[in-house]
Order: structure tokens, then C-alpha cells, then sequence
């Protein structure tokens, strides 16, 4: 994961620094520090755990009757016009 992470992240980066208009400067600046790259792994790593730990919330919710679980089909009617 931390590899696909960090694979994932410079090549954000690389397509951000492109239409920014300073490619140049941004990959200088990358290729030279290894920091902003693990700050973004490390953030996605964390943020990846959150959602884990939201889901099992949401789950033990469902199961418990304290959130309703709707289908799709369910919830169509509440946004209709």
C-alpha cells in the first residue's frame, strides 16, 4: 500500500504542477525532498484507517436498528422534485 501510495501521489503531483503552469518549479522542488511525498502517504495511510473505522460505525449502526438502511431504490422518493 505504502508503495502504490507514494506511486499515486507523484503522480498527482506531476499532473498538478502541469496545469498550474509551474511544472518546472514543482518537480524541482520534488524531486529534490522525499518529505512532501511521505506527508501525502501519510495522510492517505490515516485517512484510508478513518474510513475503515466509519464504516464499521455505520455498519454496527445499520445492525442495530439506530441508522435505517435503505436501498437506493429506497431513497429515490426523497429526491425527487
Amino acid at each position: 500500500m505504502t508503495s502504490r501510495g507514494a506511486l499515486c501521489g507523484w503522480v498527482l503531483a506531476r499532473a498538478h504542477a502541469r496545469g498550474s503552469g509551474l511544472a518546472a518549479e514543482v518537480s524541482g522542488h520534488l524531486e529534490r525532498s522525499d518529505r512532501m511525498a511521505d506527508a501525502m502517504v501519510g495522510y492517505a495511510n490515516g485517512y484510508a484507517d478513518q474510513v475503515g473505522r466509519d464504516y464499521e460505525q455505520f455498519v454496527a449502526a445499520c445492525r442495530s436498528g439506530r441508522l435505517e438502511a435503505r436501498t437506493d431504490a429506497g431513497m429515490a422518493g426523497d429526491f425527487r422534485a
